[in-house]
């Protein structure tokens, strides 16, 4: 069946393992993508839904170097956010809902579109490694598939046992079945395993609710899209979401069933996502709160299925099903399917190089889940990374990697790379240093030229890009050469309590004002004339817009981003020898050759590592 060898193997088609596909293929890769479920590739196990704090920073970037997440979320979404936007731009995160069987079914179809790429359904029991290089994998079948490199993407499938109550079984996900054979291939090869645990609340059925109960929670006046790209356009109507709460009651029902809890019992022994804890971790942890949120979300345009999002669970199916009837707006809800916690396998990430191939075997790379992270979002930009390094790798062309100051993208593979992960690891802005760079408006003008060096952003891409940067420059310089008198301004800057101009001035020095926006500037003559004679877009608007009234901090990051990268430039051979440097800390010597930082400014963020011991390597380099 399989007489060739493929560039690129791709094991396990979820957001991680799609992206690594496509972009592999795309960039010429001959690559073979098998699952244990054709039906079931881009499948939104747990919300149905893209995006969101700093997860929408992601899924633009994943769209600016050529990835396909933007595009398949903007084609399925049934409503649109802009999070966050009474604070800075730094902080506005798009979301998306999605439409969860439209998803799944788009990435398939725009996955059969894409050239070099096969497709193979079943289990991948093991790996074909000889003398410390990737040869290929090993199915339940036996048979044997060669590849020059081998991408994992297994999702929560490595060993994955689901609990719900008192009840466990196997599966990698609800009436799916676990993935075996794959971790004690790896830890025999010498990799270091561990578990964790990811949760999901029930599915009920929308025709049992009253919504006339919950507060309505639309989607935004104008929508805007993810896609940087041409494919797509922005919704012309919406879904609504809903809003309730829990309440007393509905907490002490839960109580009740603490007893059969697999959290409490010790049935379920890892750490579960942090950031996105189950119900009864809520209540548990946050007993001082008389109430917690519930956002009733549709599955998509037609279905009757509701996710309730907030009330994730893995308590026993009549505790959850007597606890939502007391939620208001569910006293007479049916269930499609309770919710249920899972286990599963994971290794930890500092086994793995900025370009996520492993240390221990060559031309094999981890992406998603395996590496302790939790979201669709960061999946796929791993998968996208993964699948980028491994075809570049294939090609013999020099690695992709993003820096901390590149994109949010960077910040997640060296946050894992350099520091690891005991909990599922979950974006934020707040993780980032240069939030201020890393925007969610100007991810296409930071990526999608090095995507197109690569060969994966199209020409027509970049030249897209090419245009909103020089539309945009036209237009603050447009306010930089412009000059406006008081008579035409003061009456505009009277009505937000700005001081009166004296004399005439640079148009762009009353913009950068505080309080003055550009719908404000468009009361000053010439403003409105401007945008209509160059057919400026929103995106253009506020790209202009964020330039002038963010330009000194801007300018700020990418000053002190230059400075933390000149230890970039300063490269740690693979075998140095640490021992040979006797000042350095006990700690900081164990630590820096278990993770074997590739640069100076890597190692200087290893937990442990102090900014003595920098020094100190600072000064034996400098020999």
């Amino acid at each position: 069946m399989f007489d060739k060898e493929y560039d690129v193997i791709v094991v396990g088609a979820g957001h991680a393992g799609s992206e690594a596909a496509a972009a592999a293929a795309n960039m010429g890769s001959k690559t073979l993508l098998v699952t244990m479920q054709l039906q079931n590739i881009a499948q939104m196990s747990c919300n149905p839904a893209m995006g969101g704090i700093a997860k929408g920073q992601i899924v633009r970037e994943i769209d600016a170097l050529g990835g396909y997440s933007g595009i398949v979320t903007d084609k399925t979404a049934i409503q649109f956010k802009m999070l966050n936007k009474s604070k800075g731009p730094a902080m506005w995160s798009p979301r998306a809902q999605s439409d969860r069987m439209r998803f799944a079914e788009e990435w398939r179809l725009m996955l059969e579109r894409t050239p070099n790429l096969d497709f193979y359904q079943e289990m991948v029991s093991g790996l074909l490694v000889e003398n410390g290089k990737i040869k290929g994998v090993k199915t339940s079948l036996g048979i044997e598939i060669f590849a020059k490199s081998v991408v994992l993407t297994n999702g929560t499938f490595l060993n994955g046992l689901i609990h719900i109550g008192e009840k466990q079984f196997g599966g990698g996900r609800a009436g799916e079945r676990a993935a075996t054979g794959i971790t004690e291939d790896l830890i025999q090869l010498g990799f270091e395993a561990g578990r964790m645990k990811t949760g999901t609340p029930p599915r009920v059925d929308g025709r049992s609710l009253d919504y006339s109960k919950m507060v309505v929670q639309p989607g935004d006046d104008n929508p805007e899209k993810f896609s940087y790209s041409d494919l797509t356009k922005p919704l012309t109507h919406q879904r609504d979401c809903h809003m309730t709460y829990t309440s007393e009651l509905v907490h002490d029902l839960l109580r009740e069933g603490f007893d059969r809890s697999p959290m409490f019992n010790g049935r379920i022994k890892s750490i579960g996502p942090r950031y996105c804890p189950s119900i009864e971790d809520k209540i548990n942890r946050f007993a001082d709160k008389d109430r917690h949120q519930i956002f009733v979300e549709p599955e998509g345009w037609n279905t009757v299925e509701v996710y309730v999002n907030g009330f994730s669970t893995s308590l026993p199916e009549d505790v959850q099903f007597k606890a939502l009837r007391s939620v208001a707006g569910f006293e007479k809800v049916k269930f499609f399917r309770p919710g249920y916690a899972i286990e599963y396998d994971y290794f930890p990430p500092t086994q793995l190089k900025h370009t996520l191939e492993t240390k221990l075997v060559e031309g094999l790379f981890f992406a998603g889940q395996i590496n302790g992270t939790t979201g669709y979002e960061e999946a796929g930009s791993q998968g996208l990374m993964a699948g980028i390094n491994a075809a570049l790798k294939v090609q013999e062309r020099d690695p992709f990697i993003l820096k901390r100051n590149e994109a949010y993208i960077g910040v997640l593979i060296d946050d894992l790379i350099t520091k690891g992960t005991e909990e599922p690891y979950r974006m934020f802005t707040s993780r980032a240093e240069y939030r201020t760079l890393l925007r969610q408006d100007n991810a296409d003008l930071r990526l999608t030229p090095v995507g197109y060096e690569i060969g994966l952003a199209k020409e027509d891409r970049l030249r897209r890009m090419e245009e909103k940067q020089k539309l945009s420059s036209n237009f603050v310089d447009f306010f930089k050469e412009t000059s406006v008198k008081p008579e035409d301004a003061n009456p505009v800057l009277e009505t937000i309590g700005s001081s009166p101009m004296q004399q005439s001035d640079k148009m762009y020095k009353v913009f950068s004002r505080p309080n003055v926006t550009l719908n404000h500037m468009r009361e000053f003559p010439g403003v409105n004339e401007f945008i209509a004679d160059h057919e400026l877009d929103q995106e253009i608007l506020d790209q202009a817009e964020i330039q002038v009234k963010y330009s000194g901090y801007i300018e700020k990051e990418k000053n002190n981003a230059d400075k933390l990268n000149r230890l970039e430039d300063i490269k740690i051979p693979e075998s140095f020898d640490y021992n040979k440097l006797k000042s350095l800390s006990f700690e900081a010597r164990e630590k820096l050759k278990k993770i074997k930082p590739a640069t100076l400014s890597q190692a200087s963020r290893i937990s442990g590592v102090s900014p003595s011991d920098i020094s100190v390597m600072l000064v034996y380099m400098g020999r």
